[in-house]
């Protein structure tokens, strides 16, 4: 991956983070620690551009789906604490659901438009907090980037500040859905620019989201390219 950049950005270096941004809870960072011990070993990680996480205001990351792990592997690398949305019937295990809210995971109903979820998304993003979307939906059944649901340009234009796109790429042969347990395998992560809340205002919702969805496909291709793995087809 010769040319991509693996520094945090510069503001965000040390134990705070200086200014409004909150610093991480101790579990969280506890947790983070664990899974960057735990992962890495098994799947060989590489993240780049971690300098384009921004150093305050609300962020959306919008992010393709490959694995069970790509919440863990989105966040892991970065500086700031993250948010995610995790399917409701995982907060009806007793104890998960305790453990995934600790690391600030809420709850969204699958294969409807959950309101209540993008409202709490929105109050965590305007209240400065990073979240990250799983735009697809569900985890890709065959490795390539689907449509994006069109809520997510709710976020992008009406509560962050700034929206990043981050393609994950190779969680999907070392992980698919298919499998019941995951195999070893090399995984990327890489961030893009992130989009100014201005600029994604002057788009058109499905304009953005399918901008926005053509930088992931085009990571994933150039990753692709640079790791040797078979190109993928789009129409």
């Amino acid at each position: 991956m010769k040319g991509l950049s693996s520094y945090p950005n510069p503001l965000l270096r040390g134990p705070r983070l200086g200014g409004s941004v909150p610093t991480p809870h101790p579990w969280y960072r506890f947790g983070r620690y664990l899974l960057r011990m735990t992962v890495s070993p098994f799947w060989q990680v590489r993240v780049f551009n971690r300098h384009f996480e921004p150093a305050n205001g609300g962020a959306v990351y919008i992010c393709n789906h490959q694995s069970f792990l790509d919440p863990a592997l989105m966040g892991m690398a970065l500086r700031r604490p993250m948010n995610f949305m995790a399917r409701d019937s995982l907060f009806r295990i007793p104890l998960f659901k305790q453990l995934i809210a600790s690391v600030n995971a809420f709850p969204v109903r699958r294969g409807t438009v959950d309101f209540s979820a993008i409202k709490q998304a929105m109050r965590r993003l305007k209240a400065g907090g990073q979240v990250t979307v799983f735009a697809e939906g569900t985890r890709t059944s065959n490795g390539r980037i689907d449509k994006f649901l069109p809520g997510v340009a709710v976020l992008a234009q009406r509560a962050a500040r700034w929206t990043v796109p981050v393609v994950i790429d190779g969680a999907f042969e070392a992980w698919p859905r298919s499998q019941l347990l995951p195999s070893p395998g090399n995984v990327v992560v890489q961030y893009a620019p992130p989009i100014p809340q201005s600029e994604a205002r002057k788009m058109k919702a499905e304009v953005l989201i399918e901008s926005v969805r053509q930088t992931l496909i085009q990571m994933q291709s150039d990753i692709r390219r640079r790791t040797g793995r078979p190109a993928l087809k789009y129409d």
